[in-house]
């Protein structure tokens, strides 16, 4: 029987087995932000050192601020990413800083300095580290104690997941994008559907996407509970990673090519799970409540919790639409948000902002509207290519790289009772801010929503 490429990365970087199960996997790469000073803290207490500080890469993004930097005013903030420094180098670890063009989100800065390759294992004390995936590797997010363990053995006990394969076949249509296509998913088979899996994107329609777009469905991958999402590396990869900062050069680029190009599942893969959705019928996407599992296209309306059967679900259902203001019945189109952001690790690189640009370009924000680029280097092309006037032209904030409003931990806020068009990945009670109510959607659809002052269908701003 043969492979899927979630078992030839595992199988590659398996040392030993251990009790219960469990595996312990070699980590290729680990991705260090801001947030990690409890796991530096844990190895000095402890008198250990970083095996091999090539292998780790930093860079602050959750507490940085995307405005008044230079310095940092906020005491907190800038402890958090002082000490990111600090510890960076103590311990010989490369770091992208403030005030470096390559500094940005995590991952937003792994797949574009090439730190991220197929085939390899990586992680970061972050849940939405399976964007990697989108290359092939086996990428998942960690916790604190987990961070300090791979600095000082570069090794991790994990238990094998089941595999999980989602074909997506046809084409998306005008307006449709790779965000609709990934809430569409959690949507159907709820955020619990992936428990124990890890995803591999199949299809036509994933053959088809553009690297960046393969990153945003991966990025959301563990809002279904799957531990990681993988896309099978192709040509599309390949030329995405030729060239970069930290891709193999010379020679040993034409040896990867090798390598990647046996990754790819075989074709008498069994795998445990699968479903299929058809890219031609989805339509864009938001939210209504608060769980990403709480997804309906455009032209539906918010379910009625009472045609729920679990009654679990049914109490989770209503508590969100009390918090939410929302009833039965009750139609996105149309509804009123005050305020709309543009970035997040989901969707802040350069071809998220060009979709954004588009809708943008030739009207004015009616509400408070934050555009902040995924990196230093996003935010140059897109200023290069002239993004940043469109936006300002019409009112929109245009601000540094960093996580901003989606993590709401570094000054990007909404107020309690603000109804926010996001591109972020999760719409949980308070993340954007204590009381705030999230809508999640695409860039085209975020910043529909900014233009008109309501959720709006993208598509009928496209037809000038």
């Amino acid at each position: 029987m043969g492979l899927t490429l979630y078992e030839k990365v595992w199988n590659e970087h398996a040392v030993a087995q251990g009790p219960g199960g469990r595996t312990l996997l070699y980590i290729d790469r680990q991705l260090i932000h801001d947030g990690s000073f409890h796991a530096f803290a844990a190895l000095r207490d402890a008198g250990r050192r970083v095996r091999r500080p090539e292998a780790a890469f930093a860079t602050p993004d959750h507490y940085v601020p995307t405005r008044d930097r230079d310095p940092i005013v906020h005491p907190e903030l800038r402890d958090k990413v002082e000490t990111l420094a600090a510890n960076a180098a103590a311990n010989r670890i490369a770091i992208y800083p403030v005030g470096d063009d390559r500094q940005g989100i995590v991952h937003v800065v792994g797949p574009e300095q090439g730190i991220t390759q197929p085939g390899i294992t990586l992680v970061c004390g972050d849940s939405h580290t399976s964007t990697h995936g989108a290359f092939g590797a086996l990428a998942f997010g960690i916790g604190a104690s987990e961070v300090a363990h791979v600095l000082a053995t570069q090794s991790l006990w994990q238990a094998p997941s089941k595999t999980f394969r989602v074909f997506v076949e046809g084409a998306l249509a005008p307006g449709v994008h790779a965000k609709d296509v990934i809430l569409a998913l959690i949507a159907r088979i709820g955020a619990f559907g992936g428990t124990g899996h890890a995803f591999e994107y199949a299809g036509s329609a994933i053959r088809a996407l553009s690297m960046e777009a393969r990153m945003t469905i991966c990025n959301m991958s563990i809002e279904a509970g799957a531990r990681a999402g993988m896309v099978a590396p192709d040509e599309t990869t390949f030329a995405y990673l030729h060239g970069r900062p930290q891709s193999p050069k010379d020679d040993e680029w034409d040896r990867a090519l090798v390598q990647w190009r046996a990754l790819p599942s075989d074709a008498d893969a069994r795998f445990d799970r699968e479903v299929a959705l058809d890219a031609s019928a989805l339509e864009p996407m938001a939210t209504w409540g608060t769980s990403p599992e709480h997804g309906v296209g455009i032209s539906g309306a918010v379910p009625d919790p009472a045609a729920q059967p679990d009654a679990a679900r049914r109490g989770s259902m209503e508590k969100a639409l009390g918090y939410m203001d929302l009833a039965p019945g009750d139609r996105l189109e149309g509804l009123p948000i005050q305020r709309a952001f543009i970035g997040s690790c989901t969707n802040s690189r350069l071809e998220d902002l060009r979709a954004a640009a588009a809708v943008v370009r030739g009207r004015k924000a009616k509400v408070p509207a934050l555009v902040v680029p995924g990196s230093g280097l996003v935010k140059r092309a897109a200023e290069a290519e002239g993004l940043d006037r469109v936006f300002l032209e019409a009112g929109f904030e245009w601000r540094d790289a960093g996580c901003s409003m989606c993590v709401g931990m570094n000054g990007d806020l909404a107020a309690a009772g603000e109804r926010v068009a996001s591109t972020s990945n999760r719409n949980f009670e308070g993340r954007q801010g204590k009381g705030a109510r999230t809508h999640l959607m695409s860039p085209a659809m975020a910043a529909a929503a900014a233009v008109t002052g309501h959720i709006t269908d993208v598509r009928k701003l496209l037809v000038r």
